[in-house]
């Protein structure tokens, strides 16, 4: 074979290549968005739909992380239980929250770890989420700071969580931020040092990668029935 046809073959394999390269960029960062954005509204329209067809009488409402409900709560695997509200992330952004952080939950939306604690209980009530893919979720996670509110609604109680720091990159085997009273493998870390009702969200590190994670913690500050309306960080 010539050079000129060798040169020929190779510049062909590099189009060909590059196109390939596209058409995968092209599914991460549209495809799968796409997929996911029907999928989270199909989960939304069914929690919605139940919470509507069957009403639940809410618990008193408290304030500063006060008593929540006491009935035992159990979800069914691979369903959505409550929806997701971060302002920081903007007005729009909403997510259900499916039980269980398996790959297909994932692609439907935000997943709790089956074996961390029930909305609005003491414990940890721990959620992964992707940072890229599927909807992006989590992208904007690095902007979470002390202070922002994270909303949650199982349809019959508001519960609103106030973030305690900034995000705490970490490996994946640091299973300790998840635990009941978050105990990271850098103490210093540590957001809270006793029991309480908490939140942590969980994600990849870097952006595109998922050697390391990133980790927000927060504390339960308020309740309110659905009846009374958004809680005042939903209305801006």
């Amino acid at each position: 074979m010539s050079l000129r046809a060798l040169l020929r073959t190779f510049s062909e394999l590099c189009i060909t290549l590059g196109t390939l390269i596209v058409l995968f960029v092209v599914h991460l960062l549209f495809w799968t968005g796409i997929k996911a954005q029907s999928a989270t509204d199909r989960e939304i329209d069914r929690l919605e739909a139940g919470w509507a067809a069957e009403p639940v009488e809410p618990p008193a409402p408290s304030h500063g992380g006060g008593p929540a409900p006491a009935t035992p709560v159990e979800y069914e695997p691979g369903k959505p239980f409550a929806v997701m509200y971060i302002p920081r992330f903007g007005a729009d952004w909403d997510w259900p929250v499916l039980q269980g952080t398996g790959t297909d939950m994932l692609k439907k939306g935000l997943g709790h770890y089956a074996s961390t604690a029930v909305l609005g209980a003491e414990g940890n009530f721990a959620v992964a989420g992707h940072r890229r893919t599927y909807g992006d979720p989590f992208k904007d996670f690095p902007k979470l700071r002390a202070g922002d509110e994270v909303v949650l609604t199982d349809g019959t109680t508001w519960f609103t969580y106030r973030i305690a720091g900034k995000p705490y990159r970490t490996v994946p085997s640091d299973v300790g931020v998840i635990d009941p009273v978050p105990r990271p493998l850098k103490e210093e870390a540590a957001a809270f040092h006793e029991p309480g009702r908490y939140l942590t969200l969980t994600t990849c590190e870097p952006e595109w990668g998922s050697s390391h994670r990133l980790i927000v913690w927060a504390y339960l500050d308020a309740t309110q029935s659905v009846t009374d309306g958004k809680p005042p960080g939903l209305h801006s």
